[in-house]
């Protein structure tokens, strides 16, 4: 950790995880919905297998037919991502862990935006490549609106086509209250979306958790299956604490940076579910 500001006890290289990184993967849906990879490098390879090995009924004593998989690779490249916040000399002087988490928090809620931000979008670089960026992604049109679950359905069978299973859906907020809004039949006050058992605030589809962010762009669901989408994180997380810049009003900036990259091995079960114009 750097500092300028004497005294600044607080805040320390030790609490790096229960800061930075442990707040942002609870408020980040992205750390959410995908398989975490830490590592110290600043490449990750991520195989990718594009034609399983071959196989085939022989008789008893036979050669067995050789066919080798064809493989290819994904290369992540993690960027960085950064959030400021701004406390007083005595919050980042406290040693409190309440206060401690106030500063956390803050940090956190800013970075998690950014990550997700990226992660459902097409940001421009340095932010690393989002689902709206990625080709070769299922596409399910659900129609002007939202009726009924069927393109969530379908969706569904779409990944087991390929191998895969859906593990969760991402809504923009006004979609997820869309589809919350949709009852069984008409005339009736049950949704038609079930409750999680696990998370009592949260709905699912089809057995399939709804998660909500409004990184997501309005009309569009993404489905994905947790161990074919990958977050990188290098764990080179640095916090910064500085007074510099606020000298005259006795307060303190505290950055935290963090790298991140996200990885599509399996493109074909990624869907992208859409309303139509």
């Amino acid at each position: 950790m750097f500092t300028t500001s004497p005294g600044v006890t607080g805040v320390t290289p030790d609490h790096y995880a229960g800061l930075i990184i442990q707040p942002v993967q609870g408020e980040s849906v992205a750390f959410q919905v995908t398989t975490q990879l830490t590592t110290d490098a600043t490449r990750t390879h991520l195989p990718i297998v594009q034609e399983d090995a071959g196989a085939a009924w022989t008789r008893e004593g036979d050669d067995i037919p050789v066919e080798d998989a064809t493989l290819g690779e994904e290369v992540v490249i993690p960027a960085k991502v950064a959030g400021l916040t701004v406390v007083s000399s005595e919050l980042a002087e406290d040693s409190n862990p309440q206060a401690q988490q106030i500063v956390g928090d803050g940090l956190a809620r800013s970075i998690a935006r950014k990550v997700d931000a990226a992660f459902y979008g097409s940001l421009p670089h340095p932010a690393p490549r989002g689902l709206e960026a990625v080709p070769g992604i299922h596409a399910v049109t659900a129609g002007k609106k939202w009726t009924n679950l069927d393109a969530f359905l379908e969706a569904i069978a779409a990944a087991e086509t390929v191998g895969a299973t859906l593990t969760s859906f991402t809504a923009h907020p006004t979609d997820a209250l869309a589809l919350a809004q949709l009852k069984e039949q008409t005339g009736s006050n049950r949704p038609l979306l079930a409750p999680d058992p696990t998370m009592p605030t949260r709905r699912v589809i089809a057995g399939v958790p709804l998660y909500v962010s409004p990184a997501v762009t309005p009309g569009t669901v993404w489905g994905l299956p947790k161990d074919r989408v990958f977050v990188v994180l290098r764990r080179d997380v640095k916090v910064d604490v500085s007074a510099d810049a606020y000298f005259q009003s006795d307060q303190v900036a505290v950055r935290g940076t963090m790298r991140v990259g996200f990885g599509y091995p399996h493109r074909a079960a990624i869907t992208k579910v859409t309303l139509t114009p």
